[in-house]
């Protein structure tokens, strides 16, 4: 055990510095490095491939619903940006601008793209005609600027990758459907496939995208007891059509405003993964999920037969279809089961001379660490089981420390202690005032709406705060 400990000593408690600690399982398990280029991620292939498979899974989820891919320029002229007047304002401060074309100064600027919505909704006023044309439901997977001023690896980056689904509408009601309906894709995804717990919601004014009428968000609570928004739905009403001058005609020969919605996942949900279910080990990636469910491990493998049968073995796993790989370089097995774990893989499989005497191998949960013998014979039908064992104790473990983490204030005294005693979010009844929400994450150092509850009773008829009627029932939370 001793060894063990050397192998993983780059790695600083979660206890005793939190934000060292996912700095260093970022560092450790090789999944991103800042470039050349300040603020901006190099997204190294274990982290990569995390994406890869999010995507994955996530496409198929929305073409299940009738999403198509489409792919828009990545520069957005100023004048088209300016249109919707809420949405510039709210992004201006985060636009990077291209001034200029080789040598020459361009007569008008281009935004390097923060997000989509004029590109789309400039396509659309030219492309829309009939309500034939609708609806549109489409997604583009592709990376977007945004100037911020501090950064962290995967959470907070300049340039990040994410997936921006946007829709027009010839009704109010089907929009509305629509951004419902992507909202439930993602918790079902982030449920099912990461195993995520969360909290879900409408967004205050104050927290929700700019330009939108309504968001919906998705909040996981870290390790550390703060939330993560991890996905977000939008109902844009028709303020960007209308901008945009989008109508159709009906079938009464009619002309009528369209409705859109906009919704993302980024590669931020990888942040949340980390800091859900890592350890002080390194990463603990949920089986569904992991780009390598299973790595071999030969041990003593300068015996005689030893790396044939751990070949094997890899052959007749991918045969059954887990993803899989073999460690048969020349470290040691320790640094190997050390490296293993730094990376999350869900499973070792440990095999030995003594083991192929037994006709056995020995297979190590990287979650609990538990020990399971099986023979090689059955081991490939043994595992599917195994693996979905680990994806719901991993959702069963998170959704645990999710409940023991929400509590509830009806004073702003009891509110404050609370956030003290306790990481995670608080309900508390809220007026709606944006002053009153301000004063409230004054009071809590730094403690904001993450979203309102719309599904349960009352605690009092009070506002928290100044006491005036309550209008929402809401989750707060500090937050990345």
């Amino acid at each position: 055990m001793a060894n063990e400990k050397k192998f993983v000593k780059a790695i600083t408690s979660r206890d005793e510095n939190f934000a060292q600690w996912y700095t260093d399982v970022v560092r450790e398990a090789r999944l991103c490095e800042y470039s050349s280029v300040k603020g901006c991620l190099i997204y190294l292939p274990n982290g990569y491939a995390i994406w890869e498979n999010i995507q994955a899974d996530l496409d198929k989820r929305f073409k299940d619903t009738g999403v198509e891919n489409v792919y828009l320029p990545m520069l957005i002229p100023e004048s088209l940006l300016e249109k919707e007047g809420d949405h510039v304002e709210g992004f201006a401060p985060e636009v990077a601008w291209v001034t200029h074309g080789g040598m020459e100064r361009l007569q008008e600027r281009f935004c390097i793209r923060p997000t989509s919505e004029t590109l789309f909704c400039d396509y659309w006023s030219k492309s829309i005609q009939s309500y034939r044309d609708l609806p549109k439901v489409w997604n583009q997977w592709n990376s977007v600027l945004r100037w911020e001023k501090t950064t962290r690896p995967f959470l907070r980056s300049r340039e990040f990758l994410w997936q921006e689904g946007h829709t027009i509408h010839a009704t109010y009601e089907e929009a509305e459907e629509r951004t419902l309906l992507m909202w439930k894709v993602y918790r079902d995804f982030i449920s099912e496939s990461l195993a995520i717990p969360y909290v879900a919601g409408r967004k205050s004014e104050s927290e929700k995208f700019a330009g939108a009428q309504d968001t919906y968000t998705v909040e996981a609570l870290m390790h550390d007891g703060k939330a993560l928004q991890s996905a977000t739905s939008h109902f844009f009403g028709n303020a960007f059509p209308d901008a945009f001058d989008i109508k159709y005609v009906d079938k009464n020969n009619e002309y009528q405003s369209v409705y859109e919605t906009s919704w993302g996942l980024s590669t931020r949900i990888i942040g949340a993964i980390i800091m859900v279910h890592g350890d002080d080990s390194g990463l603990v990636l949920p089986p569904r999920i992991a780009p390598k469910q299973i790595r071999v491990i030969p041990v003593a493998q300068h015996k005689e037969g030893v790396l044939e049968k751990a070949n094997e073995l890899v052959d007749t796993l991918k045969a059954a279809g887990y993803r899989v790989d073999i460690d048969d370089t020349e470290k040691t097995p320790g640094w190997k089961f050390s490296e293993q774990e730094m990376q999350g893989i869900p499973l070792r499989i440990e095999i030995g001379p003594k083991d192929i005497e037994k006709n056995q191998v020995v297979v190590v949960r990287r979650d609990t660490r538990e020990k399971m013998v099986f023979s090689i014979d059955e081991v490939a039908d043994k595992l599917f089981d195994v693996l979905e064992t680990i994806q719901k104790d991993m959702y069963d473990r998170a959704k645990a420390f999710l409940d023991k983490h929400i509590d509830e204030a009806v004073t702003m005294d009891e509110m404050v202690e609370k956030f003290k005693e306790n990481r995670g979010f608080i309900k508390a009844m809220w007026c709606g005032e944006e002053e009153c929400e301000g004063e409230i994450k004054y009071a809590t150092g730094g403690a904001s709406t993450r979203c309102l509850i719309e599904d349960e009773e009352p605690i009092s008829d009070k506002c928290i705060f100044c006491g005036k009627p309550a209008k929402f029932k809401a989750y707060f939370g500090k937050s990345y």
